[in-house]
């Protein structure tokens, strides 16, 4: 089978770290260099002629680091993380999703014991929040001591943010799943909310930071709807039926705001 290598138009353009190359060929470049050697050595050479004070100091930085390098220990083959898992989250993820998991689940038992909100469901009430929660904390700048790196990767961009949140999703809609059963809510009435939350999480944090986004939407929520329903025992707007057709239409606007400002995650700005 014939391998597609780079064009060294777009090759040299990239070591020459050009704005002009269109971010759809900055992406496919940067995931065939991941797995394409010949292209990574083009690479290489295209930085030591067309940008030699790159290649001068990546020389003195990995001569710095070798000798060190060469003296830390190796970890046991068993306790590393398969690196398929790192594509998709980081260890300050896992404590924060097992405190989701836990008060997702949580949710309907207190439901079943008549110590929630009257007739208003737990689960129903807190579904849109809970993701946004293992979403920031998957790109706090506090919370990931490598948010730099992160930042700088190849398709660190909205490539890695959807990564993260599939798998926040992947962990918290399963739960909500069980909850949502366990507690008799229609599935449509929490799942629709639910991804609405998180894509317009998204949206904002390409302007403020996906962190202080999603404090501001739940606290909002807290302020508009949870309050309102602990003081009422009464079903907010927002959480019946009726308004799902408003819920599909936030998470069709997030997803373009997503989608249009792609390029704005890929800055340290989205790690406010």
């Amino acid at each position: 089978m014939r391998v597609e290598h780079a064009s060294k138009r777009i090759i040299d353009g990239y070591a020459r770290g050009d704005t002009d190359i269109a971010a759809d060929e900055v992406w496919a470049l940067e995931a065939h260099l991941e797995v394409c050697r010949v292209c990574r050595d083009r690479l290489s050479a295209a930085v030591e002629v067309g940008v030699p004070a790159v290649a001068a100091l990546v020389d003195t930085v990995w001569s710095g680091l070798e000798p060190q390098l060469a003296l830390v220990a190796r970890m046991p083959g068993g306790r590393r993380r398969p690196a398929r898992l790192s594509r998709w989250m980081t260890p300050t993820m896992v404590p924060w999703l097992a405190m989701v998991v836990g008060v997702t689940l949580l949710a309907p038992l207190l439901d079943l014991a008549g110590t929630g909100t009257g007739n208003v469901s737990l689960v129903l009430l807190l579904a849109p929040v809970l993701p946004v929660l293992g979403v920031a904390a998957s790109w706090s700048r506090g919370l990931d001591p490598a948010y730099e790196l992160t930042a700088s990767a190849p398709r660190a961009g909205l490539h890695l943010v959807l990564r993260r949140t599939a798998s926040v999703l992947g962990v918290v809609v399963p739960a909500l799943l069980v909850g949502g059963w366990a507690s008799g809510v229609m599935v449509a009435q929490w799942l629709l909310p639910c991804l609405a939350f998180t894509s317009a999480t998204l949206a904002l944090g390409g302007v403020l930071g996906v962190t202080r986004a999603a404090v501001v939407l739940a606290l909002v929520w807290a302020a508009v709807v949870v309050a309102p329903t602990l003081a009422t025992s009464r079903t907010a707007l927002a959480l019946q039926s009726d308004a799902l057709p408003l819920w599909g239409l936030v998470l069709a606007l997030g997803i373009g705001v997503v989608t249009a400002r792609r390029g704005a995650y890929a800055v340290l700005g989205a790690h406010r």
